[in-house]
């Protein structure tokens, strides 16, 4: 992997998901990881260090919210794009935490745009 490629976590627990944003994402020059809980993502969150996290809200287990709040404690620069296929969790408190709130799609140019913008932003 090219030392300058951005790294991208995912963090769902659907595989169709994983399989979709990989395949996207690799397509913009993104390296991506993906898990499929938030037990998971903690894990790999400091190892891996990624650029910007995508993660979905309900999962089982530990859920996102959760997931998000001790993200932010350990690396609170690192961008976090919460995803769910619920728009009315952007009416949560919570959810405010995160730097953005993308409505799952097929159509990704909503999270690709959210995803350069907070790249961009982290790097200048």
């Amino acid at each position: 992997m090219s030392a300058d490629k951005k790294k991208i976590l995912v963090v769902d627990d659907e595989e169709h998901i994983h399989l979709l944003y990989k395949e996207e994402l690799e397509e913009e020059g993104y390296e991506v990881r993906s898990v499929l809980s938030g037990e998971e993502a903690l894990k790999l969150f400091d190892s891996y260090a990624p650029d910007l996290v995508i993660l979905d809200i309900n999962m089982p287990g530990m859920d996102g919210i959760e997931v998000l709040r001790q993200m932010k404690q350990k690396r609170p620069a690192t961008p976090v794009i919460l995803s769910s296929a619920y728009p009315e969790y952007k009416q949560d408190l919570a959810s405010w935490a995160s730097d953005d709130y993308i409505v799952k799609s097929f159509n990704l140019d909503e999270l690709k745009r959210s995803i350069k913008k907070h790249i961009e932003k982290n790097n200048a």
